[in-house]
């Protein structure tokens, strides 16, 4: 069971209430060259990525947002910190939802004008608090802890309903993964808004997504979390894949095949670990959600994969093709990755 938040938009894209788990992504170009912010954005969208926030640091890379929001496919989010006349440039410029602290960007009439302009256009505003951005007050309460990160949360919160504005998501992102459980766990008891989730500085493409998948995987299968990011030091692109990825392994939302391989062991008489690249590499852009199996033995393919759309399997120079567990025709090892996809267009021109 996903807890029960409530909804927002962004753009035409709903957050919340049980509406379908988002995957964001932050382009890493300089927002002030709108032309490779948008090849970026594009990009992304291509991936799968259905939000994508581009960082806005100064009054050049408020003015690029028009022509950026006007290319995108999909709804932007201007990251805002400081300086709240950045906020409503952005406003202006038609992004779909803002990202920052009420505390970092002013006076509380500060906060207000930049409120009112969000609630003119119906834009929601994501309150994002970090474990190094905890204020000095609530450190000395309560050290650095998942604790004080949801009660910054709710003073944010308080300051914005008291404004009588409640189109908030809010993330709680700490580098470490026990800390970011609890504080969303921790959230989720006190409050109601939709959450972000992410596990933030998570790392280098490879380690990042380790870390990232336990500590999204922890929160998702507590029913937790309405739209996420992962944050790798790596393409952006990767952290739309890794995003998917998570949320296909926990059949929360697919989009396209999921690929499954048996581990290698001494019965592996063919060339598994080749095959299994070149199979993902050929069929990831495949646009049906199955899943592909590709086992190694007789003895794991292709009752262990019956469940499998589609699979392959071998042994001594040969391998099978098959089909929810039937055989549908033997071929070389050599042909069997060509077998298969060729099995997934048919499928594919079935459907």
């Amino acid at each position: 069971m996903r807890h029960k938040t409530r909804q927002v938009m962004v753009g035409d894209v709903p957050i919340g209430a049980g509406a379908p788990i988002t995957v964001q992504s932050m382009t890493n170009t300089d927002t002030r060259d709108s032309a490779a912010t948008s090849a970026q954005v594009e990009a992304l969208a291509s991936a799968g990525c259905d939000i994508v926030r581009v960082a806005v640091p100064d009054q050049e890379a408020a003015t690029a947002l028009s022509a950026i929001v006007a290319h995108s496919p999909v709804p932007i989010v201007a990251d805002i910190h400081f300086d709240h006349r950045l906020a409503l440039e952005a406003l202006q410029a038609g992004v779909h939802k803002l990202r920052l602290n009420p505390g970092n960007i002013g006076s509380e009439a500060k906060v207000l004008e930049v409120v009112r302009a969000a609630q003119e256009r119906s834009v929601p505003i994501r309150i994002g608090v970090n474990s190094g951005s905890v204020s000095k007050p609530l450190l000395e309460r309560y050290g650095r802890t998942a604790t004080a990160m949801v009660e910054s949360a709710l003073e944010h919160i308080a300051i914005f309903e008291r404004l009588n504005f409640y189109d908030i998501v809010v993330s709680l992102k700490a580098t470490d993964v026990a800390m970011t459980v609890e504080a969303y766990e921790e959230l989720s008891r006190r409050a109601s808004y939709p959450t972000h989730l992410g596990i933030t500085e998570a790392g280098t493409k490879w380690f990042g997504t380790v870390k990232s998948a336990a500590g999204l995987g922890a929160l998702l299968s507590r029913g937790l979390g309405d739209t996420l990011r992962v944050s790798l030091t790596a393409d952006p692109v990767e952290e739309v894949k890794v995003g998917w990825a998570i949320l296909s392994a926990l059949e929360l939302r697919r989009r396209g095949p999921v690929f499954i391989s048996c581990p290698t062991c001494g019965r592996t008489e063919i060339d598994l670990e080749g095959i299994a690249g070149e199979v993902e590499k050929r069929l990831s852009d495949f646009p049906l959600p199955i899943t592909i199996a590709i086992m190694g033995c007789i003895v794991n393919g292709p009752g262990e994969a019956r469940h499998a759309d589609l699979g392959i399997t071998g042994g001594k120079g040969l391998g099978l093709v098959f089909r929810h567990g039937q055989i549908l025709r033997k071929v070389p090892e050599g042909e069997l990755v060509d077998a298969l996809v060729e099995e997934a267009n048919n499928l594919l021109a079935e459907r």
